[in-house]
């Protein structure tokens, strides 16, 4: 089936527990994350790509190198991930069958993860996510005809959890823990294994 999958990478937060360091604009290797997870989305073959930016939007306009993507700024980021979100849904072009979503503090899941879980399209009303160990995580498939219904419940930083939970039973999940893995950059410690990780490997742990 030749879907229309559109790619939609929430990057807004501040990094609070960062010490303030936006995510968008951590650094791997010479690669700032919001590079590296749009590349991811371009690469598994989204159209059109939109990158939700917050904090710091300006910065990440002038640095970020997101070739075939398109930057949406949301004003309102410090309310949590679900105003971003929407954002993104509500840029996507007419004629789009589903949207991937993704977030910028996964270093772990790539181009292969995205892929696998796209291939879980089967119509507009599909719901499909990555799962590691059992437990549902992202990237998440959310076909068009549920687009309104995940707006419209999503709130603070839930993202479209609360939609997803009241469809359980229609999501299927695409196991992606062979592949990829769910770790968020959260905190400084973390940033730091991310760090170590690059060393161990020679370079980027982040193909």
């Amino acid at each position: 089936m030749n879907a229309k999958i559109a790619g939609v990478l929430l990057a807004a937060g501040g990094g609070r527990r960062l010490g303030g360091r936006p995510k968008a604009l951590l650094d791997d290797g010479g690669v700032l994350f919001v590079e590296r997870a749009a590349a991811r989305l371009v690469a598994a073959g989204c159209a059109p790509v939109r990158v939700v930016v917050g904090a710091s939007a300006q910065e990440v306009r002038s640095r970020a190198r997101l070739p075939g993507c398109a930057l949406v700024e949301n004003p309102a980021w410090e309310s949590g991930m679900a105003s971003s979100l929407r954002v993104g849904l509500a840029e996507l072009p007419a004629g789009t069958d589903a949207a991937l979503v993704s977030l910028v503090d996964q270093p772990g899941i790539g181009t292969s993860a995205l892929r696998r879980v796209m291939a879980a399209y089967s119509g507009r009303r599909t719901l499909a996510a990555a799962g590691y160990g059992g437990r549902r995580g992202h990237p998440v498939l959310i076909g068009v005809d549920h687009l309104a219904g995940v707006s419209r419940t999503a709130q603070g930083d839930e993202g479209a959890r609360r939609f997803l939970l009241e469809h359980e039973t229609d999501i299927s999940v695409v196991d992606c823990g062979d592949i990829a893995s769910p770790q968020d950059v959260d905190t400084p410690s973390e940033l730091r294994k991310l760090a170590a990780s690059w060393g161990a490997a020679g370079g980027s742990a982040m193909s």
